[in-house]
């Protein structure tokens, strides 16, 4: 598979992660886009032995779009500093089937991720006796488009808490995001993941101080993204 580079420079990389694939190494011994980032700068600067990459977040394996990883260090301690400061701006995209109602505003509740299930719930409060650490979540989304039952929403989180805006959607907002089983949507999509994809991440370069915009496109393969391109 031949990887999509957003930005790149001596202290960051940013790629266009494919929906399906994990971003970095678990049990499962399976290919990483963290692998793929490490054979790219490996064959493109011609470096020996191994490659340091560090991973400053996550997105879940069946989503797509922006990954940032940092190439040195320090990188890796500052821009973990920003994200854990809420100093980066996320921006996602979500197809779903119902159009929200009412179609923009704030979703805030409390999330507990079960670990053994891989599962995060939605809790009315912050602990109870059964979920003890529940953190709070919140996100703002806005109708962007709708075509037939197809209906995309922009996604903005404000926490960065496990499948925040899978669970976010479809349990407060009643409208799961498609191919998404695990929380709620009726149907599979055809290749197993879902119609979830990472569309801008914003900051302030941790070295060079300038302010930095990535955007991915979405799927090319994917009729459901065709069907929204070219809608900002």
């Amino acid at each position: 598979m031949q990887l999509q580079v957003l930005y790149e420079d001596n202290h960051l990389i940013a790629v266009n992660k494919p929906a399906g694939y994990l971003s970095q190494g678990d049990e499962t011994g399976d290919l990483t886009v963290m692998d793929l980032a490490k054979e790219y700068i490996k064959l493109r600067y011609n470096k020996p032995g191994e490659v340091f990459l560090g991973s400053i977040h996550r997105l879940d394996r069946p989503v797509s779009g922006v990954i940032l990883f940092a190439r040195t260090s320090k990188a890796l301690s500052r821009m973990t500093e920003l994200f854990r400061e809420r100093k980066v701006t996320k921006t996602y995209w979500a197809i779903v089937t119902e159009q929200p109602s009412p179609i923009e505003g704030r979703l805030t509740g409390f999330i507990y991720k079960d670990a053994k299930k891989n599962v995060s719930k939605l809790l009315p409060k912050a602990n109870s006796n059964r979920h003890q650490g529940a953190k709070q979540a919140v996100l703002d989304y806005r109708l962007l488009g709708r075509i037939g039952t197809n209906v995309l929403l922009e996604v903005k989180p404000l926490t960065g808490r496990p499948h925040q805006i899978r669970v976010q959607l479809a349990q407060q907002l009643d409208c799961p995001i498609r191919g998404d089983l695990k929380y709620g949507f009726r149907q599979a999509n055809e290749d197993g993941n879902i119609n979830l994809h990472s569309r801008t991440l914003e900051f302030l370069h941790p070295v060079k101080k300038e302010h930095v915009k990535i955007v991915a496109e979405p799927p090319r393969r994917d009729q459901l993204w065709q069907l929204f391109q070219g809608i900002e």
